[in-house]
């Protein structure tokens, strides 16, 4: 899979799905790094397939009201570590590719995800 990382997220996030055998860039490796505008990151989601994984709300109504990103993992873990969240993340990893078959839209919680329609 192809995700899009958002600057709120670690660059580590990245390195390890890129590890993992997938197709990650962090905001920061963009032109523009982490000054890329949420119009931006939804543009280059959209033109490049991937996936846009933020915890930034404004880009769930984006989803519904703009239909772009066209696919988006919204993380609302709260306030845990780093190295929490790779853990997390690399754990969910199948659970998250299956999901986006059916889904354009996930919301990657600590206790589970959340399909949205």
């Amino acid at each position: 899979m192809k995700w899009l990382i958002d600057a709120q997220l670690p660059r580590r996030l990245a390195i390890r799905l890129t590890e993992l055998g997938h197709d990650a860039v962090h905001t920061r490796d963009l032109p523009r790094g982490n000054r890329s505008t949420d119009s931006d990151l939804c543009g280059i989601a959209d033109a490049s397939g991937s996936v846009l994984v933020s915890k930034d709300r404004d880009f769930l109504d984006s989803y519904y009201i703009n239909k772009t990103p066209l696919q988006l993992l919204w993380v609302t873990v709260g306030n845990i570590t780093n190295t929490e969240l790779l853990t997390l993340f690399e754990t969910l990893l199948p659970d998250l590719q299956q999901a986006f078959i059916h889904s354009n839209c996930i919301e990657m919680s600590s206790q589970e995800l959340i399909i949205h329609h």
